[in-house]
């Protein structure tokens, strides 16, 4: 929720602006568009209103235009990395099961994510029911109607239908709970008549109701209905959307208007508009937000009737003209495509994609290792190229990955030249931490010994956050997500990886897959370097996440190298409090053990 709260939102904000062009378009360009043109310009909006809710994204489809405003700016600003060839050694960290993992507090996620996402809900609830409410009322009038029998407007009904060229029987019912004509049903569609219409009316007005009604089935406005009470539903707090629905159903009853006076003589025309006037007088608005009625308001009413007395068929040119100015509209329209998608409907930020089906997967059972933490276990043998994993589905759910995002920030920070092989210090900031081997100048090696966490911030700043999204892309890191600024996007700023993912990773290291320099890929590698024992040597991580002081997120990664034999692990437990990086630790390598990897 508090992540889709804000991808919804910047979607709405895109589609304000969307609503804004379109009704720009529609006034200015108001003369080039025939009536039923411009009615179908709110269809393009109906179609982007549902893109932040299709399954998959169009983030792909952002190559493809090269508007410069529609680009990442991280990307667009990010340089090539450069390479430096420069090493230096560094030693390994002792007692790494008892230093500082990592103790890098974030911030409980917001609150108002939350809350915002109740009050959306709420309201949709209420519009929801709203609607049902609605749709009751016309199942009422639909068990109350009975089928006309008048035989005087049952042949001005056939003659109707063979006006209109419709070969389909659309039942032609009356009902004493209506005021004025409607044709509701996207599937079953009929048509309910006031009881009072044969007496009340000429046969000639009639006619123009039924083809009034016939014409909303012609132009399929009774699904285009149902469609704009779903999206009503959904976007019942977006005012544009609301009076942009307002102006598509004055423009629905103006298009149909049109088709019916096409069929007239435009003698007919003075004639037809008062019998909307005189339905007008009878009833404000149409019976109910899923029917479409001939009659309406007096402020749609009035644009109806100027629409009737200043009408005129279109010219061929001027059809022509109407065509290529919707398909304009439509291709300018579009381009705000891969932006609803890609802020709404981004990939599956979430979880990873499990993508090893060739290789030999084992599932473990490490209950009894994790105790009280909820959490996973992953571990890649690059022997017999197989997996054993415990919990695939948290191994594959992303999460923060708090310190142990270090490794990466060396690398990047050896690759851009933030630091060197000769000079990989930075001073200390004079700011006072409550760990005191934070207190001090840091190279790489005391940094990711210690865990020293403003070190890194501090490389990070020295890099610039448009080459770390660059980086960020380039080895794939999780779900790729780089937000906030410098200090915090490993923290609590949107980057989350899964330990599936880490070890993919960490076997990337080890292999270069990167392209990157081998001496920097050796120093960051020696740089984690925990302990040498009989069984070969380990490499790792750990990483905490905090919340609100509570150790709730635990990491460990790493990996066993041994000859001819390399074994890459992650582990991450979480629980509301103690699940930390040494806990972690502890369980990784009792699993370790259990499966002859590490004896220590």
């Amino acid at each position: 929720m508090t992540d889709f709260m804000p991808r919804f939102l910047l979607c709405n904000l895109f589609i304000s602006v969307v609503i804004v062009v379109l009704l720009a378009v529609r006034h200015l360009f108001y003369p080039y568009f025939t009536n039923q043109m411009r009615y179908h310009l709110w269809y393009l909006l109906l179609g982007l209103l549902a893109v932040p809710f299709l399954p998959v994204s169009t983030a792909g489809l952002l190559q493809a235009f090269s508007f410069p405003w529609m680009q990442d700016p991280a990307a667009a600003a990010a340089e090539d990395l450069p390479v430096q060839n420069t090493v230096t050694h560094l030693s390994g960290a002792a007692d790494w099961m008892n230093g500082i993992s990592i103790s890098v507090s974030r911030k409980a996620p917001s609150a108002i994510w939350l809350f915002l996402f109740c009050l959306w809900a709420v309201g949709m609830c209420i519009a929801a029911a709203s609607v049902l409410h609605t749709l009751l009322q016309l199942r009422r009038i639909r068990r109350s109607a009975a089928p006309v029998h008048n035989d005087s407007l049952r042949r001005i009904y056939s003659h109707c239908l063979a006006e209109m060229q419709i070969k389909r029987s659309i039942p032609l019912c009356s009902t004493a709970c209506l005021k004025s004509p409607v044709i509701t049903g996207p599937f079953q569609p009929c048509i309910y008549l006031p009881s009072r219409l044969a007496c009340s009316y000429p046969p000639r007005q009639i006619r123009y109701m039924l083809l009034h009604e016939l014409s909303h089935y012609r132009h399929k406005d009774t699904v285009a209905n149902y469609l704009m009470n779903a999206a009503g539903v959904i976007y019942w707090f977006h005012p544009l959307v609301r009076y942009a629905f307002k102006e598509m159903r004055t423009d629905r009853e103006i298009a149909c208007d049109t088709s019916v006076l096409n069929m007239l003589l435009e003698d007919d025309y003075e004639d037809y508009g008062n019998t909307l006037l005189s339905l007008a007088r009878q009833t404000s608005a149409a019976a109910f937000p899923f029917a479409s009625g001939i009659s309406a308001g007096m402020a749609q009413m009035k644009k109806r009737v100027l629409n009737i007395a200043g009408y005129r068929p279109p010219s061929r040119k001027q059809a022509i003209q109407s065509r290529l100015a919707f398909l304009l509209t439509a291709m300018l329209l579009s381009c705000f495509i891969p932006l609803l998608s890609v802020s709404a409907n981004a990939p599956d930020q979430e979880h990873a994609v499990f993508s090893h089906t060739d290789e030999k997967i084992t599932d473990l059972d490490l209950r009894e290792e994790f105790g009280s933490y909820f959490g996973s276990f992953v571990l890649y043998d690059s022997a017999d190229n197989s997996w054993q994993i415990y919990n695939k589905d948290h191994a594959l759910t992303r999460t923060a990955p708090a310190s142990t995002y270090k490794i990466y920030s060396a690398l990047l920070g050896l690759e851009t030249g933030a630091i060197s092989q000769e000079q990989s210090t930075i001073p200390w900031n004079g700011q006072e931490y409550i760990y005191p081997t934070w207190n001090a100048d840091q190279d790489l090696a005391s940094a990711m010994q210690h865990s020293v966490t403003w070190y890194f911030q501090a490389l990070d700043r020295k890099v610039g956050l448009a080459r770390i999204q660059k980086f960020i892309r380039r080895i794939r890191y999780g779900n790729q997500t780089v937000t906030g600024n410098t200090d915090h996007y490993w923290i609590d700023g949107g980057l989350k990886i899964s330990p599936v993912e880490q070890v993919e990773l960490l076997k990337n290291l080890y292999d270069n897959a990167f392209g990157f320099s081998k001496e920097h890929i050796d120093l960051v590698k020696q740089s984690i370097l925990l302990e040498t024992g009989s069984s070969g040597t380990l490499y790792g991580k750990t990483g905490t996440i905090s919340t609100q002081g509570k150790n709730t997120s635990g990491w460990l990664i790493g990996y066993v190298e041994m000859n001819g034999r390399n074994c890459f692990f992650a582990v991450n437990i979480q629980k509301e409090d103690q699940a930390d990086g040494p806990a972690a630790a502890q369980i990784a390598l009792e699993v370790l053990d259990r499966l002859g990897v590490w004896a220590g």
